[in-house]
């Protein structure tokens, strides 16, 4: 049973985002154009607030290695006289926290990044540009709360909510692209 729910969750989660498109959204045929003023100011806030993301994630990876007297060089390690080997498990768990979050959050954001510039081209509604661009960003944000202080259930529901938004960028594209007209 848990196979089939994983292989049918990400089908779900695009036709959710399709059917949003489709019938709240509307999606307005393929037109190339310089991005409105809309998509402009969803780009923007998205950009800003995934770039706090980032510094939070960067933040609280050197918290945590300061912390627990954890470094990031070896040549941190040799000026402070000791080694990774001298690292508390609790540390090391932390840390490898931190960086799977980073990591999460750094290849999620190379998609948005290229479905988001294609998106913005294609003169896509208001509303639209509005949910799926900055909805991305809101979500990251709650990844990385989640993820961080260890609440997979709610962590679950913001990956869902990111992975929602990047689907309805490429359904709403192919869509507009195929079928818009």
């Amino acid at each position: 049973m848990g196979k089939l729910i994983v292989t049918l969750y990400p089908v779900a989660v695009l036709l959710v985002s399709l059917a949003l498109n489709v019938f709240a959204f509307g999606v307005n045929p393929y037109v190339a154009a310089l991005p409105s003023a809309w998509c402009m100011r969803a780009l923007v806030i998205a950009a800003v607030l995934l770039a706090v993301n980032h510094t939070w994630l960067m933040t609280a990876t050197e918290l945590t290695r300061g912390r627990f007297k954890m470094h990031a060089t070896p040549e941190e390690w040799a000026a402070s006289g000791t080694s990774p080997e001298d690292a508390p498990r609790d540390g090391i768990r932390e840390l490898e926290r931190h960086h799977n979050a980073h990591r999460n959050t750094t290849e999620n954001t190379v998609y948005f990044t290229f479905l988001a510039v294609v998106f913005v081209l294609t003169s896509p509604s208001t509303a639209a540009a509005l949910v799926w661009i900055t909805g991305f960003a809101v979500a990251r944000l709650g990844y990385t709360y989640s993820y961080l202080r260890g609440h997979d259930g709610v962590r679950g529901l913001f990956m869902t909510l990111g992975l929602l938004a990047m689907y309805g960028m490429a359904s709403y594209l192919v869509v507009s692209v195929f079928w818009g007209g």
